[in-house]
């Protein structure tokens, strides 16, 4: 199996799961493709007893086959195939197989992709709720992990039950991503060496998502295996679009709806207004769509600053979802060098700096540790000011509202080389400073901070207007 990278956290949760005095019940979700089912079988490879995967879209009868394939391989049974007719007498079958084993040692129990497994009408879910309840609670020696990429399903139905497995749970983990940090150390393992500005490159395209990482050859740059895997006719991420939301959501055509209305507004949008644009109908499907693309890692919300709950914005954070559409779903042209031509065009200078603004929101522990802040009270948010009372227009695309009366106006600019501040984007961020303190009446110290590629030209704009400065390196720690 290949190296587990990072996950330190994860990792070290997942073991004590392993070393402690109870019987386990650990619920791991995250979006597809993201690792949980790697992460599973790396830490606990030795402890697997028993292990199902549950089908997309199968029936009861099927899933229930699969369950007796799984069951008849791992008792090793000579005679014929082991088929149960129900999930009551599955979960039976299953105890009486783990019986001997658990009162020998430590195992684990793995349902991936749990929400699958869960098919209409099944009684799946009241199933494993009786088998948790009744027998497998009552074994120290036993953890049980489910997995599952249907985030909101898996939150609702198992971490916020309130039938039978109302606080069950033991362990809940969310698997997010690769950090940026992370990324370079996978790929470094895997003996790809690219520097952090094309490793940012990919990163805005792929996201820290390992599976599309894997995808990434040894002596390939960032704009070559751009090219391969979502230009050319048999490219891995040329499909993957329809396949992610189809897999994770019902009714997913309407979270496609929201993420492409998202798409098109770099500023982000209120929940009525996206609605609005998007052609929706505003209603309970909708509001469980947010929720779901949100708890899966594909939008993220933020509470504009001096605003309340009720007034959240939402933008797109998903890497791959915005670069598919900006750039793939419409792109008739395939073969090498697709993307050399397609990064020429003002269409990428607008998508680049929305592509780094959105990783470096994503990195704001690093910048806040980069910044010296780390151990502040630090509220994170956005601003926005509509024309009006004599004021222009203004946004703020990252706040930190410190503790010790200071706020920092983050400025993200993505360049291929060292940033400079010229007299036009000077007096910008000046008239955005003073029109945050006349809206606000913030009577705390602004500091702008510039987070650039490369660095800032220290030039007399510079020297005037910038407190504090960083680099991508500091998203990489």
């Amino acid at each position: 199996m290949e190296k587990l990278v990072g996950r330190v956290a994860e990792r070290r949760i997942l073991e004590n799961a392993l070393t402690s005095a109870r019987a386990e019940l650990v619920a791991i979700y995250g979006r597809r493709r993201v690792g949980k089912t790697f992460l599973i079988k790396s830490v606990y490879e030795k402890q697997v007893a028993f292990e199902f995967t549950g089908v997309h879209d199968a029936s009861m009868p099927e899933q229930l086959e699969n369950f007796g394939r799984a069951l008849t391989k791992v008792t090793n049974s000579p005679g014929a195939l082991i088929a149960p007719k129900t999930w009551s007498q599955a979960f039976d079958l299953l105890e009486k197989f783990l019986t001997p084993i658990v009162q020998r040692k430590r195992v684990v129990v793995f349902f991936d992709e749990f929400p699958w497994i869960n098919s209409p009408k099944s009684n799946f879910l009241k199933s494993f709720d009786h088998f948790w309840n009744t027998w497998a609670s009552r074994h120290s020696n036993l953890t049980v992990v489910i997995c599952g990429s249907a985030a909101s399903w898996m939150i609702q139905n198992i971490v916020k039950s309130k039938g039978g497995l109302h606080n069950r749970v033991t362990v809940r983990m969310k698997l997010s991503p690769f950090t940026l940090k992370e990324t370079e150390n996978y790929l470094q393992s895997r003996y790809i060496k690219l520097d952090r500005y094309q490793i940012l490159q990919l990163y805005m395209v792929m996201g820290g998502i390992p599976q599309y990482l894997s995808g990434i050859a040894k002596g390939e740059s960032a704009a070559a295996a751009i090219d391969r895997l979502c230009f050319t006719k048999h490219g891995y991420l040329i499909d993957e679009f329809d396949t992610l939301y189809a897999s994770l959501f019902d009714h997913s055509s309407n979270h496609i709806a929201l993420v492409r209305q998202l798409s098109k507004v770099s500023q982000g949008q209120t929940r009525t207004a996206m609605i609005k644009a998007a052609k929706l109908s505003s209603g309970g499907r909708i509001s469980n769509a947010l929720i779901e693309l949100e708890e899966s890692g594909f939008i993220h919300s933020y509470i504009p600053f001096g605003k309340t709950s009720n007034e959240v914005v939402y933008r797109l954070s998903d890497e791959y979802s915005l670069f598919y559409l900006k750039f793939m779903e419409k792109q008739k042209a395939t073969g090498k060098n697709v993307w050399l031509r397609l990064s020429k065009t003002p269409s990428w200078t607008s998508w680049s700096g929305y592509a780094f603004e959105s990783i470096c929101m994503k990195h704001v522990e690093q910048i806040k540790e980069a910044l010296g802040i780390a151990g502040n009270l630090v509220e994170e948010s956005l601003w926005r000011y509509v024309p009006g009372k004599g004021l222009p227009g203004a946004q703020i695309d990252l706040l930190l509202d410190r503790d010790d009366r200071t706020i920092n106006i983050c400025e993200m600019k993505f360049s291929t080389g060292t940033f400079t501040i010229n007299n036009k984007y000077a007096a910008e961020l000046e008239q955005k400073r003073e029109v945050f303190v006349n809206a606000t009446k913030t009577k705390k110290t602004m500091f702008l901070t510039m987070v650039t590629t490369y660095g800032t030209v220290r030039n007399a704009y510079y020297n005037k207007l910038v407190q504090s400065e960083l680099t991508m390196d500091s998203l990489f720690t």
